[in-house]
């Protein structure tokens, strides 16, 4: 019986992760997809995950097209005074 997945070997020279459970940067994966971000092109965007995902986070959270709510109204998310 042939394997229904794969496991992926080494990773492609230039692929680079930033490993979110050892807080480096990993080229090729090294550890699992769900401990990672990636692949970028270079090791320096790889180095950057934690802040270009921040980044990404706050443009959501600030994009009229994804929130319900007009500012200052609704639940405590934005860090406000909430109960």
């Amino acid at each position: 019986m042939a394997a229904l997945f794969r496991r992926r070997g080494a990773g492609r020279p230039g692929e680079w992760y930033y490993c979110l459970r050892h807080g480096t940067v990993e080229e090729g994966p090294e550890c699992p997809a769900k401990d990672r971000f990636g692949p970028y092109g270079t090791r320096e965007e790889a180095a950057h995950a934690l802040d270009t995902a921040r980044e990404r986070e706050t443009d959501w959270r600030n994009d009229p097209r994804w929130n319900d709510e007009p500012p200052g109204e609704g639940g405590d998310q934005d860090g406000g005074d909430g109960p």
